[in-house]
This record gives C-alpha cells, structure tokens and sequence, in this order.
C-alpha cells in the first residue's frame, strides 16, 4: 500500500531509476556520476539557483583529482579561483605553520577556494551531455512515497504545485538538517561542538596581502581566507553565545576583529550591520544507520561535519564517488538490495568516524581552551609547535586536511554519449 503524510493532493510527476534529494556537492557530483553511467536520475534542488553565499568554499586535492579522473579538470580550474598550499597562523601571538600541501606526491597540491554555486553550476553543465541526468530546480522534497516499508520516491513542492516522483532509489543528499533523513525515521548520534561561527566578508585592496588564515588569542578565534577582491571571514564564538555578541554591539565586534586582524581594518566598513553577519551553527553529527529499503542517506545528511579542516565538501564528493563505484552497475537491473546499499556506510563510515574524531581533538585542545578567555597568556600546544619547528611534519596534517582517511577514485562505469 503506497502511503504519505502529506494531506495535499498531488499530480504525477514522473518514475525514474534513482532520485537524488538535494543539489549540494555530495547530489550534484551523485547525479554527474550516475547519469554519466547512463542511470535515469533526476537531482531535485528547491532552490531556484544555486547562489548562496556562506556555503563550504573548499576544493580539496581529492576533489580536485576526481575531477581530474572526470576528464573535467582544465575546464573547472579556468574558472576564477584562489589557491592555498601552506595553512599558517598565530597562537598568542606566536607564528606557527600547522600544514604545508607542497610536501604531498599529489598532482594537485594545493585547495582551491571557490564559490560553491560555481562548483555546482559547472557539474550541472558538464552533465547537460547526459540524457540520463535530470536537475530540477525549485523543487523541494516534502516527504517519501512509501510502498509498505520500502521508500518508493518523494513528494515534492514546485512552483506547478505537488508532484509525486517516483523512484526505485531515493538517495537523500539534502544536508545536516535533512527532510528525508526525517522522515524515514533515522536516528542521528550528536557529538557536539564548543563554538559556532559568525560568517562575513570584509573588502580587500590589491595592496593587502597577508598568508595568516588563523588567528588564536585569549577568549577569541579567528579564520580569514583570501578571496581576491574581499575577505571571508570566519569569527568563532562559544556555542550559544550569537545573542550575547549581539548585546555588545557590532562596533564591539568589528573593534575585536581589527585587532585580531589589522590588514581587515578598512574592509570591515563593508560589515554595516548584523543583517551583513551570518551565523553558522557548528555541529558533529553522524547516522548509525544510513539505509532504509529503497533508501541512501550521504554526505551531511548522513554526517555533519565541523568546520575544522573545512572538509565538508571533500567528505560529501567521496560519499557520492563511493556511492556511484558501489551502486551503479547495480542499478543498471533495478533497485539495490538494503545490504547493497550499506556497503556504502561500511566503505565511508571509517574516513567519517576518522575525520570526526580528528575534528574533536582540535576542538578540545585548542578551540575550547582559546574560547574560554582568561588573563593567562595562551600557549602554543606542544603537538602545533612540534609541526612548526620540524618542516617534514607538515606534511602529514597536510594530508589529512587535503586527501583525507581513504581518498576515494573514480572507478563507475562511463556509458556511451550519443
């Protein structure tokens, strides 16, 4: 028996192999993947575009050499980028180098930084050559189509009204806070996180240059990342604090972040009221289970990640380059066997549980004890000047930060393209 719990009648959308929810990194390269095998699979996005700022900008060498194995790579890195090999910063006022990706034997050592809608926007032109491959902008995912206990597609809302689309294989990519996920009843284990972060961009001048992207100080943390013409920002604040900084005012903020960060002294007249500040509530998470039948959670549906590392898209790319190598030939006859589809929790949740764990030390040994404030001078943590004073060493944070815990390589099929 097919059931909802939507009370609004819908129309008949269409029937497809796979439907991806979500048009994030971990949907888009998904359905790049799939319809690149020549899988009928539509990508459902309920935004009209992809333009949003203060997304996950990062494209890690591991991206990047998918991409590569993607016969995409020269078109993606003509596209306005900045590149950033070493990861330097200051502790208390000390200067320490916590990665340097030139040490990797990687073909692309180095992070891309690049608007997201970009990355996105390009893997949905690139898959216009697949007739296979579907994306459907403004068109959100409201609940599941259900045959019994096996997940048989979505409803979804789209500016025509309720459709019903329905699918042999759902595959939930719709993020950390996931309708899907949700609405299939899967549990998901939090882990926790000490801060949360206040997002903004700050204008930059072709005569300010500066390779610090960490500052440390008593009681405060700051990242910057040079974006060419401006700033991004990421001011880090105690978890649950956003209202308190509110209180203070911006002109105490902004005072804050000048004196953390000198070179942003005229780009924060940019930042003219907290409607220009953006708050990203931090949090670790993760699925035990990420299946039901008919039913694949990945990527920050699945886990969220810290922004530590900045390896959410990294993570959410491997999830959907494990997905396509494990599924696709599988669903060239039907849908996955439930046991079929968790092979891609038992091949991801490894590098997942890795990087979570990774995340959480630094949370607790430097995040934690630089927030909490205090008149002591804050020290440089052994292990971070241990990194700093032996060149050599660098290169194995480097590695964690770039290819991650089991970088994953293009191994699905490519049908012919008529």
């Amino acid at each position: 028996m097919d059931t909802v719990t939507s009370e609004q009648p819908a129309s008949r959308g269409r029937r497809v192999r796979c439907c991806i929810v979500g048009g994030g990194p971990a949907g888009m390269m998904l359905g790049y993947l799939l319809g690149r095998a020549g899988i009928d699979v539509v990508v459902l996005e309920k935004h009209a575009d992809f333009f949003r700022d203060f997304r996950g900008d990062t494209v890690h060498p591991s991206t990047l050499q998918v991409m590569d194995e993607l016969g995409l790579i020269d078109g993606f890195l003509k596209l306005p980028h900045q590149r950033l090999q070493t990861m330097d910063g200051l502790i208390g006022g000390s200067k320490v180098r916590i990665a340097d990706l030139r040490r990797l034997n990687t073909k692309y050592p180095f992070i891309a930084f690049m608007p997201q809608w970009d990355f996105l926007n390009f893997l949905r032109e690139s898959g216009k050559r697949f007739a296979s491959l579907g994306v459907l902008m403004n068109t959100e995912a409201v609940d599941l189509i259900r045959h019994g206990e096996i997940v048989a597609g979505v409803r979804a809302r789209t500016p025509d009204g309720i459709v019903d689309i329905e699918a042999d294989l759902t595959i939930a990519c719709d993020g950390r806070h996931s309708t899907v996920r949700e609405r299939a009843g899967l549990s998901v284990e939090e882990i926790g996180a000490p801060m949360d972060v206040l997002w903004f961009r700050a204008g930059r001048t072709p005569d300010e240059t500066e390779n610090l992207f960490a500052r440390v100080e008593p009681g405060k943390m700051m990242v910057t990342f040079d974006r060419g013409d401006y700033w991004q920002c990421a001011y880090v604040i105690a978890k649950g604090q956003y209202e308190a900084v509110k209180a203070r005012g911006l002109p105490a903020l902004l005072e804050d972040v000048v004196r953390m960060a000198p070179v942003l002294k005229r780009g924060v007249a940019d930042v003219k009221s907290f409607d220009d500040v953006k708050l990203l509530t931090v949090a670790i998470n993760r699925l035990g289970r990420w299946t039901r039948p008919g039913l694949l959670c990945i990527g920050d549906a699945a886990h969220a990640m810290s922004p530590v590392g900045g390896v959410g898209v990294n993570l959410a790319v491997q999830d959907a380059v494990a997905a396509a190598n494990l599924l696709a030939d599988a669903l060239t006859r039907g849908c996955p066997s439930e046991h079929e589809l968790d092979a891609v929790r038992r091949r991801r949740e490894f590098p997942v549980k890795m990087t979570q764990a990774m995340q959480v030390i630094v949370q607790n040994n430097i995040i934690s004890g630089a927030l909490k404030g205090g008149d002591r001078p804050l020290k440089v943590p052994l292990i971070v000047r241990l990194i700093t004073a032996l060149p050599w060493l660098q290169g194995i944070p480097a590695r964690f930060i770039a290819l991650g815990v089991r970088p994953e390589h293009v191994h699905s099929r490519a049908a012919a393209v008529s």
